[in-house]
């Protein structure tokens, strides 16, 4: 599966656009990794335990939507955005959304 952030694939033709495909996930924190972070918070430096549950929110929601692209019958996506929010005080969402197409 090719995913790109751009609208057009070098040396690839767009021949079919199926449509909008998304994957998401809500993720907590821990507990555990919230007092690590205070502790990071008051010495200073990158706060690993935070960095490592964005990078696994950010995969699985790539994760499914590849999944979603492929229900679709695309060989590629185009186009594709990532956006968080906030659910609630200790929640976000990460969403991955773009355009689901069949390249040649």
């Amino acid at each position: 599966m090719i995913v790109v952030t751009s609208s057009t694939i070098t040396g690839k033709r767009i021949v079919k656009t199926l449509g909008m495909v998304k994957g998401n996930t809500v993720r907590a924190r821990h507990i555990g990794k919230d007092i690590m972070a205070v502790f990071k918070n008051i010495i200073g430096g990158e706060i690993e335990e935070y960095t490592k549950l964005l990078a696994e929110s950010r995969d699985q929601s790539l994760d499914r939507l590849i999944a979603h692209a492929e229900q679709l019958g695309a060989n590629a996506i185009v186009d594709v955005r990532f956006s968080t929010s906030y659910i609630m005080a200790n929640a976000a969402e990460i969403l991955v959304y773009g355009t689901a197409v069949v390249v040649e």
